[in-house]
């Protein structure tokens, strides 16, 4: 394999990790036994009566906040802030996908703040963080894919300007995770794959980086193989609950590794995609993963990671990404806004030399596959 870093390095992530079916019974365990608990999740999950089976559970204590979209926006996070911010919430449990967990884990520094307009100021206004207290979030993550359960990063979208922020922080880390594969059973098929493809993407994207360690490798690799089994078996059978298990905790073991390394070029590559056509997230930072593996691969000497990176090639080939992609746009007019996916932080955590013209190049190998 290319060159690791072989210096010294550190592993921190304290989130406690409580998996198996029927194991979201238990979440009281995990919260304080007083105090008002703000549930954050989407209206969905409160028709299918899980908002309900809560309030239940913490009678008179629970709050909810059930309006969360995908992609989280700035200006909705700012409002929800105001909203609850004199409400004495003590603890959050974030219910639902990635958008809910990237809510939730914000409103944890916000909500604490005396500031009116928190996101408005720090990342708009490039005031600087003014958050010194944080709320514990319990996480509940419903889809297999962001793995935003384990990241010290939340992310905030701003379609004003086409912009993508980052929250990032020990301080965001959830203290408890709960991974319990029956509330990813009702999880449609494309957004499996989507979420799929986000875990994948976070392995690659964590592996060919020059951040990574033995540990977020370990974790990478070991998210590959699990994804590379279950996914296919998802798409035959999807009510699978083995392999549910297993793409959660891929998923999770992807966010492990992601951690530590950050992203690279693919997700560089995809914030544009996705806030100016719409293309969901999983999607847009996997369509290049092919063309990106076939510049990688010939570099690998380890023959494990070799051996792995090859059966993942060869599932995303079955996939057809790139007629997914024609959907929302197409190759030239992604090319036009090379400027906007050459983020020299992203780029430069790839372990290959990229220039903003090999983006280019990326691009038209992705969309000569279709």
């Amino acid at each position: 394999m290319s060159e690791m870093n072989a210096g010294r390095w550190s592993y921190y992530n304290p989130v406690r990790i409580t998996a198996g079916a029927g194991c979201f019974a238990d979440i009281a365990q995990a919260l304080p036994a007083a105090g008002s608990i703000l549930l954050v999740t989407t209206p969905g999950f409160t028709r299918r009566g899980l908002t309900a089976r809560l309030a239940e559970l913490f009678v008179d204590r629970l709050q909810v906040c059930d309006v969360v979209t995908p992609n989280p926006e700035l200006e909705d996070v700012d409002a929800l802030t105001d909203r609850f911010q004199d409400q004495g919430v003590c603890s959050i449990v974030a219910l639902g996908g990635g958008s809910v967990m990237d809510t939730a884990k914000v409103l944890s520094v916000t909500l604490p703040c005396a500031q009116t307009r928190v996101l408005e100021s720090v990342l708009r206004q490039g005031c600087g963080r003014v958050w010194r207290e944080h709320l514990p979030v319990v996480a509940v993550p419903t889809t297999s894919g962001t793995g935003a359960e384990v990241t010290p990063f939340a992310t905030i979208w701003d379609q004003s300007t086409a912009s993508k922020y980052s929250v990032t922080g020990d301080e965001v880390i959830p203290a408890h995770v709960f991974l319990d594969p029956n509330l990813t059973l009702s999880l449609p098929p494309t957004e499996t794959l989507h979420s799929a493809l986000d875990a994948i993407s976070h392995s690659l994207e964590s592996i060919w980086n020059k951040r990574r360690t033995p540990l977020s490798e370990a974790y990478a690799l070991q998210a590959l193989d699990y994804a590379t089994e279950a996914l296919p078996a998802l798409r035959a059978k999807p009510c699978d609950l083995a392999n549910r298990a297993r793409m959660q905790q891929a998923s999770l073991m992807a966010g492990l590794a992601i951690s530590e390394t950050r992203t690279a070029i693919a997700h560089a590559i995809s914030y544009p995609v996705t806030s100016l056509y719409g293309v969901p997230h999983g999607l847009a930072c996997s369509f290049t993963l092919p063309a990106l593996l076939d510049s990688y691969l010939p570099t690998l000497t380890d023959g494990r990671a070799r051996d792995v990176l090859l059966r993942v090639r060869s599932l995303l080939h079955t996939l057809n990404l790139p007629s997914e992609i024609l959907k929302y746009t197409d190759a030239e007019s992604l090319i036009s806004h090379l400027d906007l996916m050459f983020h020299p932080d992203r780029a430069g955590n790839y372990s290959l030399e990229m220039k903003r013209e090999g983006v280019a190049d990326i691009l038209k190998n992705s969309f000569s596959r279709n």
